[in-house]
């Protein structure tokens, strides 16, 4: 980390319920981005395990629980299997746009369609108007809101289908969340799909990495993660290829011991 960087001040919440594992709670350690390095401190928190969410960095710090781990496709090495192939042939009509982080009606619309039957009761199921703004604009890195449209038809543009907030870090794709229209019946697999094309926008930039946020050994609604391969995950020592059986546990450790206090 650049000696110019003032070492930021670190916090952690209450614990809550946990939303991957019943029966277990969540904690989380999070700073705030801000500053003419904010974007370098992303990317630096990003290499040991944190996640952005607007102007903070944030990453699991449970007490009793180390499931999350952080993963990463390896873009240049990544060898789509059959099913995947045949993804991309069905939906490689879709007109793809990388836009600025300026949200639409058209977005929101979306959004509240995927929450209502993906995610019904889950923490973003209140999300208004203003939260959607504030999840997509307030940030303080490089920042696309990638589009997914149907063909355009008489120069009218076609259906939004899918979209993806993504962070452009000097290492890779951070796809910081993602949602899309979650009646499949003439585009399945629209999730795969976008995942897919942020592996190959990341191989023509030159990027190495595609990072996933946090795959959550015994969560299903995780598992999908782990059909990119190869794929690396987090641990103690470092990323390294992530095997389905690994007793290793999840993120590694804070520098320093650091103590935070509570919010």
């Amino acid at each position: 980390m650049s000696a110019q960087f003032k070492f930021p001040r670190f916090f952690v919440t209450t614990p809550a319920p946990c939303p991957y594992l019943a029966g277990k709670t969540e904690r989380k350690v999070f700073t705030e981005l801000a500053g003419a390095h904010a974007g370098e401190l992303n990317e630096a928190l990003g290499r040991i395990g944190f996640r952005r969410s607007q102007g903070v960095a944030y990453r699991p710090s449970c007490l009793d629980c180390q499931a999350c781990v952080s993963v990463r496709v390896v873009a240049g090495q990544f060898e789509a299997n059959a099913t995947q192939r045949k993804l991309m042939r069905r939906n490689a009509d879709l007109v793809v746009n990388a836009c600025k982080p300026w949200t639409t009606e058209e977005q929101y619309r979306l959004l509240r369609r995927y929450l209502a039957a993906r995610h019904p009761g889950g923490g973003m199921a209140e999300m208004d108007e203003f939260d959607f703004a504030d999840m997509v604009e307030q940030t303080p890195v490089t920042t696309y809101i990638i589009e997914y449209r149907e063909p355009s038809a008489n120069g009218v543009p076609g259906r939004l289908v899918g979209a993806c907030l993504t962070d452009r870090q000097s290492d890779g794709l951070s796809m910081v969340y993602s949602f899309y229209e979650p009646d499949g019946a003439a585009r399945r697999g629209l999730g795969t799909f976008i995942i897919l094309d942020h592996i190959a926008r990341a191989r023509a930039a030159r990027l190495p990495y595609v990072y996933l946020g946090y795959w959550v050994k015994g969560s299903a609604r995780m598992q999908y993660k782990t059909r990119f391969r190869p794929i690396e995950r987090l641990g103690p020592s470092g990323w390294r290829p992530l095997e389905i059986d690994d007793a290793e546990p999840g993120l590694p450790p804070m520098p320093g011991g650091l103590k935070f206090p509570k919010l």
